[in-house]
This record gives C-alpha cells, sequence and structure tokens, in this order.
C-alpha cells in the first residue's frame, strides 16, 4: 500500500493540481476530505499554514500545492515537465502566472458590488488575453500535455460555473484560447480531479458570497444556497 496520503478540500484548486499528476502518473494514493470551516485537531498540527493540499510521505509533511506537485512529478518515472531547462523554466513561470489568475478569481467573486465586480472582470479578462498568445497547439505547448495544462484545467473549471450563471465574457468563445480550454477539460487527469458534487458545491458556495457575483448565483440557483 502506498504511504502517499493527500489532505484535501472539495472546492479547492490548488488540490487539483496534485491530484492530476497522482492521475496522469498513476500513483498509488489515499485522499482525505476536510471541512476547512471545522479544521480537525489533527491537521491543524499536521499544517503549519492551516491550508490544503497537505501530503503525508515517508514520516514527513509537505505542504504548498505546487511543491506537491513538483515533488511528485520528480519522484516517479517521467515528467509532466518539457526536458529543455528553459521551456521548463518557462512553463513554471506560466504556472505562477496561473497562481495570480486564481487571486484574481477570488477577487471577481468576492467584489461587493456591480463596480467593483465590472473591474475585477476586466483585470481577469486582461490575465487570459496577456497568456493566449502563449499557447502554441491543443495544449499550452503543442500537442503534449504538460504540468501547466493540468494547472490551467483547473482556472478553466470556475468558468464554467461563471458561464452557467451569466454571460460576462470573461473568456472568447473562440480562438487558441478557447481551444485550449477545451482540450484540458476533456483531459481525464483534469475532468476527474474534482470530487464528485464539485460543480453544484461551487455554484452553492458562490451563492452563499456577500458579493455581486453571489447574488447572481442566487438568482441562477433560484434562490439562497449554503455550500454543502
Amino acid at each position: 500500500m502506498s504511504d502517499l496520503h493527500l489532505i484535501s478540500h472539495h472546492l479547492c484548486p490548488y488540490v487539483q493540481r496534485a491530484v492530476i499528476v497522482l492521475s496522469e502518473k498513476s500513483i498509488p494514493h489515499r485522499r482525505t476530505y476536510i471541512d476547512l470551516a471545522d479544521k480537525p485537531d489533527w491537521f491543524r498540527v499536521l499544517s503549519p499554514t492551516g491550508r490544503v493540499p497537505v501530503l503525508e510521505t515517508g514520516g514527513r509533511v509537505l505542504f504548498e500545492s505546487q511543491v506537491i506537485a513538483e515533488y511528485l512529478d520528480e519522484t516517479t518515472p517521467g515528467s509532466l515537465h518539457p526536458a529543455d531547462p528553459l521551456e521548463r523554466a518557462r512553463h513554471r513561470a506560466w504556472i505562477e502566472y496561473g497562481s495570480d489568475t486564481l487571486a484574481a478569481i477570488g477577487k471577481l467573486y468576492n467584489a461587493p458590488d456591480e463596480a467593483a465586480f465590472a473591474e475585477a472582470a476586466a483585470a481577469l479578462r486582461g490575465r487570459l488575453e496577456r497568456i493566449a498568445p502563449e499557447v502554441a497547439g491543443r495544449f499550452f505547448a503543442g500537442e503534449n500535455f504538460h504540468m501547466v495544462d493540468g494547472v490551467w484545467g483547473t482556472i478553466f473549471r470556475y468558468f464554467d460555473t461563471f458561464d452557467a450563471i451569466g454571460d460576462f465574457a470573461l473568456m472568447p468563445a473562440q480562438g487558441r484560447l478557447a481551444d485550449w480550454r477545451a482540450a484540458v477539460a476533456a483531459r481525464p487527469s483534469v475532468r476527474q480531479a474534482p470530487p464528485e458534487g464539485y460543480s453544484a458545491r461551487l455554484m452553492a458556495f458562490l451563492a452563499a458570497r456577500p458579493s455581486h457575483l453571489g447574488r447572481l448565483a442566487q438568482a441562477a440557483c433560484g434562490g439562497a444556497a449554503k455550500p454543502g
């Protein structure tokens, strides 16, 4: 039995990075989901930051999502990064850009009013427009799936729910960015990274926000919703 134990939360996009690597490389592991609003005492002891993911392995604890993903990649055969050092570094830079984009998504769904939402939406569109020219094929760097594709798959997943709430024109309907989004969404490792019921949980989470998007999500749900 594998000693890899991934501790997760059902909505965390950062956890999904590690899950995608585990899936792509068929790495045996066990997974535990916790409620971050009611953290178990044992988790508080394990996690220096109080955040997920946390990976227990070899009697030690790793934290921070990209550190975990890189460790899993480096300690198993093959790699989800390019072989060329410069290209590998470029991919890692766009992974970091993805982390900043998740922060921009947070600003969007927490924007308190329509004006703040419009400002956050414009900033998010600008970030997506900046990465679009970097996409060089079906995936980020052509026909091969890399770790950067998995990271951006977790980002694009938010837009499926945003699109169900309203037409905010956050992403183009056609072009290389739209094609990339579709390709990574169809990848089994990306599609299966969140637990069952993720979409409904995310919608409920958004509808519970005291924000402009939260109110729109409530209307899309036909009333107030509570996260499950």
